[in-house]
This record gives structure tokens, C-alpha cells and sequence, in this order.
């Protein structure tokens, strides 16, 4: 029996670890700086910051993989046995024979069309410059994931900790409003960010990037849980698709270096925006003191949390200013509790 249990341990290990592969560049087993997470914001707006950018034109997506850093001119290698395939200039396919592929973008290729690529071996071709970086999607099938997940890019290490900067509400008009008294519905939003794993040269020395796992929930002081542990963002795996950006990353996202119209703020660090609530009502709640907890993650388990204190007050058949609409098959309110709002005030 105690054989069988090591055979059947041994076979799982080398399964969690069959698709593992080495970096792209010299030294292969030696981890290298990465400057872009999956997951991360990509956001181009089209008007400039003072015209309105965020509620004009832009084009917005999720980072699809990582971004690794290296030196104008460095050689890049594959990373596993496969095809090359061209996708355009500056950017190429390595179709391995066991269902994923690998994209890698910023790349001056040398390879042939059609070639078959040696992991380690073959020279794919050159980081492009100016980028400073190559840019690396695995997908398993037909989805994208996560590079940094245990059992693919090897070796890779993370200490570091996300930060939870700031919780947000925001009333009708997307402007952020005291947490205090708040009434009718509101929109919740975090500010968190993650960091580099190991120094980043040049202009994005020290820039956020976006945690894999974001969750909230709300107590009342003194009292029960009144929102249990959501999970409205989770990038450990995989991705939703670019056309669900708005449900996770909230007005006001921008990536590093942002672009707004013809402006490039370069070095600037990106303000990563999750959406905790769209449109939270809080008069599904008793009047009264809450705090909001949000926990954020990476993908290798280093996690932090941060707080806020909100006041609900809605009056008896009171509008709110600013508030959000309801949505258009919203249950009218609750009653309010007995005693109105100078009952349930707590200290």
C-alpha cells in the first residue's frame, strides 16, 4: 500500500510539472526581470487627460501574458520544441506538438517560416527595440494563461506583497464621495496594485503591477456579515475576455507609461482600479456603521488586505442626490427598520 501511495505521488508530481519550461533568454534557469503581469490594464485613451479621456474613445484589454525585460538586442530562445509561424513583423508563433502555443511579441525574428525551433538552442530572433522587453502568451488550447502559475515558467519566485491602497465610492457621476451617510446605490472600487518580483532597469523601475486575486466583503460594526467573501477578479489561471474589462477594472484604469491623445506620460506608475460593486444598494442594509474589507493576492499565495468604514443613512421615502439608478428589474426597497436612522447609529 505504502508503495502504491509513492508511485501514485511521484506520478502526480511529475504531472504538476510536465509543462514547465525555462526562460527565454541566457541564463535559462535563472529567473529574469518581468515588468508587465497577466492581467495587467493595457489602455489607450483617445483624448487628452483635460478633454475628457475616460469618457471618450479608447482601447482597453487584458495584458495576455508577460512582459520580461531585457536589453535592446537580446537573443530570445524558445522556450519548449516547436513551429514558427509569423503573425507580422515583429512578432511570431512557436506551435509546440502538445497543444499550446507561444506568442512572442517585440521580437526582431530570424527564424524561418516553418521552422522547426530547439528549446534553448534555436535563436528566435531579438529583443526590438526600443521596447526593452519581450512579450510572452502561452495558450493551452485556445485560452491564455497564466505564465506565472506554478508548473510553467521556471523557476520563478515571488515575495512580494500586493497593497491595498485606497476603497472608493462613487456616486452618479463617477466622483468619489465621502464614506460618510451614504444612501440609494453607490459603486464600490479598490485601488490595489501588486509588485515587481525582482528590479525592473530603465523607466519602469518600481511600476505596479495588477494582483491576481481581488475579494471583498462588508460587516456591520459590532454585528454579522451582511456581503460574504466575493471574488471579483481572479487572474491566477486565466482571463475573461477583453469585452468584460469594464466589469472588472473601473473607470479611471490606466496602464504604466499611460497614453492619453498624443501624450505619453512615460515612466508614470498605472492606478489599477477593480470594481468592487457596480451598483450596490445600500437600503438593502439597516442604517448603520460597516466596514468593507478587501484581500488581493498574487499567484504564488502572498496576500495583504485593507479596510474602510462606511455610514449608511437612508431617510424614509428620501431621494438621494447622485445616486445610481436601479436597474430595470430591481425589487422595490425594503422597509426601513422601526425608529428611522437615529436608532440604528452606533458608536
Amino acid at each position: 500500500m505504502r508503495r502504491l501511495l509513492l508511485v501514485l505521488f511521484v506520478a502526480l508530481a511529475c504531472a504538476s510539472t510536465a509543462s514547465a519550461y525555462p526562460w527565454p533568454f541566457k541564463p535559462f534557469d535563472k529567473q529574469h526581470p518581468i515588468r508587465g503581469f497577466f492581467g495587467d490594464p493595457r489602455t489607450v485613451y483617445e483624448n487628452g487627460i483635460l478633454a475628457g479621456a475616460f469618457d471618450g474613445p479608447s482601447f482597453i484589454s487584458f495584458h495576455q501574458g508577460v512582459d520580461i525585460a531585457a536589453p535592446n538586442g537580446t537573443p530570445i530562445y524558445p522556450v519548449e520544441n516547436g513551429t514558427v509561424h509569423y503573425l507580422g513583423a515583429a512578432t511570431l508563433n512557436l506551435v509546440t506538438n502538445h497543444d499550446v502555443t507561444f506568442q512572442y511579441f517585440h521580437i526582431i525574428p530570424v527564424a524561418g517560416e516553418g521552422q522547426h525551433a530547439i528549446a534553448k538552442h534555436t535563436i528566435l530572433g531579438y529583443v526590438q527595440p526600443p521596447f526593452g522587453h519581450v512579450h510572452i502568451t502561452e495558450i493551452d488550447g485556445i485560452r491564455a494563461v497564466n505564465p506565472l502559475q506554478r508548473g510553467h515558467l521556471t523557476p520563478f519566485r515571488d515575495k512580494t506583497t500586493p497593497v491595498v491602497r485606497d476603497i472608493l465610492v462613487r456616486n452618479q457621476s463617477g466622483e468619489v464621495q465621502t464614506p460618510v451617510g451614504l444612501c440609494g446605490r453607490v459603486e464600490l472600487d479598490v485601488d490595489a496594485y501588486d509588485r515587481q518580483p525582482m528590479p525592473v532597469p530603465g523607466t519602469y523601475k518600481g511600476l505596479p503591477v495588477a494582483p491576481a486575486l481581488v475579494q471583498w466583503s462588508m460587516t456591520r460594526v459590532g454585528g454579522k456579515v451582511v456581503v460574504p467573501w466575493k471574488t471579483v477578479a481572479d487572474f491566477r489561471q486565466t482571463l475573461p475576455p477583453n469585452s468584460q474589462f469594464g466589469k472588472f477594472y473601473a473607470k479611471g484604469t490606466y496602464e504604466n507609461s499611460p497614453r492619453f491623445g498624443h501624450e505619453q506620460y512615460a515612466g508614470m506608475p498605472g492606478r489599477y482600479l477593480f470594481l468592487l460593486a457596480g451598483n450596490y444598494d445600500t437600503t438593502s442594509v439597516p442604517n448603520g456603521n460597516y466596514v468593507i474589507t478587501v484581500r488581493v493576492a498574487d499567484v504564488r499565495g502572498n496576500h495583504s488586505s485593507g479596510s474602510e468604514r462606511i455610514s449608511v443613512l437612508n431617510a424614509k421615502s428620501g431621494v438621494c442626490p447622485g445616486s445610481l439608478p436601479a436597474p430595470p428589474t430591481t425589487m422595490p426597497p425594503p422597509a426601513e427598520p422601526e425608529g428611522g436612522s437615529s436608532s440604528t447609529v452606533e458608536p
